[in-house]
């Protein structure tokens, strides 16, 4: 897997541009009218010892002085993650940088994401963003874009039915997935486990980060002979998670010892289901609760024990969207795809290492460096 960028750089380079000037940036109304703006939060270091060296922060990215037009579609606002992922991209695509950022908040409607995407082309921007809501449905949108001769870059999610854009940045989910399996068939004979009967709350249904790690870690569920006993979606939130897990603890009743949230904030609304149903969760508890993407209030409740594990998804793609754009600029040719190097954090130091794809890949002992670091 092409590893290019590390998570930990990218929150230093985010740094490096909020100091130069983070001014608010042009917007379009967003059609969901509880949208929240993302909390202007400074990014630190992250602890990463093999780091490449991040892109360069903004130069007021283009030479002639001239305002480059840029439009985003965004999937919503249903977490801290999504926050994160917005904030990353309107501090670096900022009017101080050099540019006009025109941001539309998609609120989970694929029908308004591509209406979103028709509207920049009628307003001729440069370069169009997207954070695919689901991925397919995208090829006759994204050859308008084409015949408009406007480049279009992905990140986060992944557009299945259609390679007509320039370049993609993001994570890959399966490894995600096989990540969170492998550390659990390790983590459990660690413990003297020897049965697994998981239940999974999902994403949003046809996310690829939805399908990815649900592909990812019923893999190793198959290989090992898991018990997979339901998985259900909860929507990327809080909400969500909360009420797939209060029914989870009716139907399941002291049936399951494994919970998997495909992201933190349904993890949180399950750890509110749980307590309220009297199931004792986390590393002294019955149910081993495991989490992904790794946002600051995840890696909060992994030191605290209350998660057990946390497979990190890297929110801060937009320093190096700018640098396929200045690419792109010059008449180069980027990447098709450019993956985010992150990071599996745990809260015992019980399994130091685990293999994935063939590949070592370390487990982090979270601590409170660590927590202040993330985004």
């Amino acid at each position: 897997m092409k590893r290019k960028i590390v998570s930990a750089l990218v929150c230093a380079a985010m740094v490096a541009t909020m100091v130069v000037g983070c001014g608010s940036s042009s917007t379009t109304t967003a059609p969901a009218e509880d949208a929240t703006e993302a909390p202007a939060e400074e990014e630190a270091e992250a602890p990463a010892e093999d780091a490449e060296e991040a892109p360069a922060e903004s130069d007021a990215s283009n030479a002639s002085g001239d305002v480059i037009t840029i439009g985003f579609a965004q999937v919503g606002h249903e977490s801290d993650w999504r926050t994160a992922s917005t904030k990353s991209c309107q501090d670096v695509f900022s009017a101080e940088n050099g540019y006009d950022l025109q941001f539309v908040d998609c609120d989970n409607d694929s029908a308004v994401q591509l209406e979103a995407v028709r509207g920049f082309i009628e307003q001729d921007v440069d370069y169009i963003i997207i954070d695919p809501i689901v991925s397919t449905g995208w090829d006759t949108v994204l050859t308008e874009c084409e015949d408009a001769g406007i480049p279009v870059i992905v990140i986060d999610r992944t557009i299945d039915d259609s390679d007509k854009y320039a370049a993609w940045v993001g994570s890959n989910f399966k490894t995600e997935g096989l990540a969170a399996g492998e550390w659990l068939k390790a983590y459990a004979a660690a413990k003297g486990i020897t049965e697994i009967n998981a239940l999974v709350i999902e994403g949003s249904t046809g996310a690829s980060a939805t399908i990815g790690r649900t592909e990812g870690f019923k893999e190793i569920a198959d290989r090992e002979g898991w018990t997979i006993l339901d998985s259900q979606s909860g929507d990327f939130t809080q909400d969500g998670g909360q009420e797939v897990m209060e029914s989870y603890c009716k139907s399941y009743e002291g049936k399951f010892n494994v919970v998997i949230c495909q992201n933190d904030n349904e993890a949180f609304g399950a750890m509110d289901a749980m307590t309220a149903a009297g199931v004792s969760y986390g590393v002294n508890g019955d149910v081993i609760l495991v989490s992904f993407d790794a946002c600051t209030a995840g890696l909060e409740f992994v030191m605290s024990g209350d998660i057990t594990a946390d497979f990190e998804c890297n929110p801060l793609a937009a320093p190096f969207v700018e640098e396929v754009i200045k690419t792109l600029a010059s008449g180069g040719t980027p990447d098709k795809e450019v993956y985010m190097v992150e990071h599996w954090y745990v809260n015992e130091d019980v399994v130091p290492s685990i293999e994935v794809n063939g590949e070592t890949q370390e487990m982090t002992v979270v601590t409170q460096e660590i927590v202040d670091a993330q985004y």
